[in-house]
């Protein structure tokens, strides 16, 4: 059985992380930065490097999801849980000598000059080109640069040390009817973020299961997390191939109310 730890276990993504690896091949392991009434969790404060070396002893994989996730906090809000509880994730999985570490980055490091908007965050101008795993970093706020920062320390462990590393690059994660609410109450160009850089829950649970689970063919590996989306930016060819990750939703079907007549996976 796999041991897995997940930081950031109380969050959204946190919860669909519960959902993909509780079942009889995974032990969770679950940390929160403080108690929650609906979820067993034991708190901890990834800047303290002694607790957070303590809590992964044993530990097989870490699922490290605790950060501030919001695009629009400014430098002193992200720099001490993005910056330097990655430094600490990274350096007591390391210490712990744990077989992987799945870092939660972001669409936030890439988000292209042609596609985002630099003035206003979370909205598509133009006609956004194919961004892959391996273009260069082009972070749209201070909370995309912090994921950037992450991804080259992954990329910095995976090769000082050997282990497995994911940068897992998660799209905008929403429910269904959350989607709809997001886009009716968004202009065009807010709406075609949303159906461009989408994950539903159960791909979410599908993405974070391979990013644990699967073979790597090398590491460190970047992937795009996202749904099918067929108006994405992010390739996902990359994702599919490198961790056999099957999407199966589609943000367009959903906003046109067109749940049928799905021919199957669109590559890029």
């Amino acid at each position: 059985m796999m041991q897995v730890a997940i930081t950031g276990a109380s969050g959204s993504v946190g919860r669909q992380a519960i959902e993909a690896l509780s079942d009889e091949e995974h032990d969770l392991a679950l940390f929160s930065h403080g108690e929650t009434q609906d979820l067993e969790t034991t708190p901890i404060e990834i800047a303290d490097y002694d607790r957070f070396a303590a809590a992964l002893e044993g530990q097989d994989v870490l699922v490290h999801l605790a950060a501030n996730p919001s695009p629009r906090a400014d430098w002193d809000a992200v720099r001490g849980p993005n910056v330097d509880g990655l430094y600490n994730a990274f350096e007591v999985a390391a210490e712990n000598d744990l077989q992987r570490v799945v870092f939660a980055s972001s669409n936030h490091a890439v988000n292209t000059e042609n596609a985002v908007s630099a003035i206003k965050p979370e909205s598509t101008v133009g006609s956004p080109e194919v961004v892959r795993p391996d273009d260069p970093p082009r972070p749209d706020t201070y909370y995309g640069v912090t994921k950037v920062f992450g991804e080259a320390m992954g990329y910095y462990y995976a090769r000082r040390t050997g282990m497995d590393v994911v940068n897992l690059r998660i799209g905008w994660l929403l429910g269904r009817d959350e989607l709809r609410e997001e886009c009716a109450e968004r202009d065009g160009s807010g709406e075609r973020y949303a159906r461009a850089t989408w994950l539903s829950p159960e791909d979410c649970q599908r993405v974070i299961r391979a990013a644990a689970d699967a073979p790597l063919p090398e590491t460190p590996l970047t992937a795009h997390g996202i749904s099918n989306n067929s108006e994405r930016f992010l390739s996902l060819t990359e994702t599919m191939q490198a961790l056999e990750y099957r999407p199966k939703d589609d943000a367009a079907e959903v906003l046109d109310d067109d749940v049928d007549g799905r021919d199957g996976l669109r590559t890029d």
